[in-house]
């Protein structure tokens, strides 16, 4: 099988060099208050056969020191992951963003100010891209392996990216899950506005790819039934049986 090769995936003596295994405790920093009512809500669907501590748990982190600290409790009990990591763009941790004026006050009170990054957004920013791309994957790489491990054997895999790394992140996911365990690749097309094409057609699509853990994956078929307008116009049956409406040509 074709393997994708980076500076820094193996060490002097040739091995693979395995992720990070710090298993770091969690604080806590906000509790949400919920009502009696959403709390037996929430037990009824999430604790049946197991704990409910875990529950609506948001984690701030670098997934790459967070992960292994979810071993001990979710090793081989995850049914979904989908993960949205960074494209690889180039950009940092800092953002600008306006607080737009308000529309009855007569002086223009509106405010842009820019986020720079933290200390922690830094740190994690130079680790990550600080040897460019050979950095990326092995980042990339150490998190993909800590994933698999969290997955449960009928678990499944989503991984949203986009032009910048997509086509890299899909042969290193192929190593680590095994090539016939890519499910599928759907394509998010998106309205590409104020896009320059002078040079190149438009950026018009993000790419979600699946793996699963083995071949007796989940699987729920999603479907939303037609409202009785849009049936009515589905009166008429080819010879395939297929519906079709009044007004398409024939």
């Amino acid at each position: 099988m074709t393997e994708l090769i980076w500076d820094g995936k193996y060490d002097a003596n040739g091995k693979k060099i395995a992720p990070v295994r710090i298993d770091l405790p969690f604080q806590n920093i906000e509790t949400v208050n919920e009502s009696a009512e959403d709390r037996k809500h929430s037990y009824d669907i999430f604790s049946k056969g197991g704990e409910t501590e875990w529950r609506n748990r948001l984690i701030w982190g670098d997934k790459k020191y967070v992960l292994p600290s979810l071993m001990p409790e979710f090793a081989g009990k995850v049914n979904l992951i989908y993960i949205d990591p960074p494209f690889d763009t180039g950009a940092n941790f800092s953002y600008t963003a306006q607080i737009p004026d308000v529309p009855d006050d007569e002086e223009d009170e509106s405010l842009t100010f820019t986020k720079q990054p933290s200390m922690i957004e830094t740190k994690a920013y130079r680790d990550t891209w600080g040897r460019g791309m050979d950095g990326y994957m092995q980042w990339f790489y150490e998190s993909a392996i800590l994933l698999r491990e969290l997955l449960a054997e009928n678990g499944t895999l989503y991984v949203h990216l986009d032009w910048h790394i997509g086509h890299f992140v899909k042969v290193v996911l192929d190593e680590v899950f095994g090539h016939d365990r890519f499910l599928n690749e759907v394509v998010w097309s998106y309205f590409a506005f104020k896009r320059k094409t002078s040079r190149k057609f438009p950026m018009k699509h993000d790419t979600i790819m699946s793996w699963t853990k083995t071949d007796q994956y989940l699987w729920n078929t999603q479907f939303k039934s037609h409202k009785e307008e849009y049936l009515k116009r589905w009166k008429k049956r080819e010879p395939d049986k297929r519906r079709r409406p009044d007004n398409l040509p024939r």
